[in-house]
């Protein structure tokens, strides 16, 4: 089978099935990745452990910090507890909460698009409180700081001097 034939399938598994979790299996939420095709990942319960990604989904399907699994545990497993068998995504989930078995651990947290969306009441409030606040556009405390730049301020200052009375230019690194 080639690459693409392999890609196709597994991706049409992964986004088309809809399984629901053995006795023996659990739903984890991944906290990062610790490289080696390894991810840590915690229980609804709290339980911490490394889990690994099978060759199948290696360079097909890619999982980030937050994302759930359903992990099938390897008993003989030192360090490595257990191994990914089904990724969860957004339709997947509210699957699992309507038949009742999410976890939970897990029944507070949403995932990202239903945290930045909210409901539509939420939403329409939210921009009642943004029309209402007219004198905060001017301020940029919200604004995203790229911490990979050194930020250069620049700033003319007044001090005279004998040689020249223009204002000289300071050149401030943070």
């Amino acid at each position: 089978m080639s690459k693409a034939t392999k890609r196709k399938h597994v991706v049409k598994e992964v986004l088309e099935d809809y399984v629901t979790p053995t006795e023996d299996q659990h739903i984890m939420r991944v906290l990062g990745s610790n490289g080696n095709n390894l991810h840590e990942a915690v229980t609804g319960s709290g339980e911490r452990f490394l889990v690994s990604m099978p060759t199948k989904f290696r360079k097909n399907i890619w999982i980030k910090r937050g994302d759930f699994v359903i992990v099938d545990p390897i008993k003989e497993g030192g360090k490595v507890k257990g191994e990914i068998s089904f990724i969860l995504y957004r339709d997947h989930i509210q699957y699992l909460r309507k038949l009742g078995v999410w976890p939970e651990g897990f029944q507070e947290d949403c995932t990202s698009s239903e945290r930045n969306e909210g409901t539509p009441k939420e939403r329409s409030e939210r921009k009642t409180e943004e029309e209402g606040d007219s004198d905060s556009e001017d301020d940029d405390s919200d604004l995203f700081v790229n911490t990979n730049r050194a930020t250069v301020l620049y700033s003319e200052s007044e001090e005279e001097t004998d040689e020249d009375e223009e204002g000289t230019i300071k050149v401030l690194t943070i």
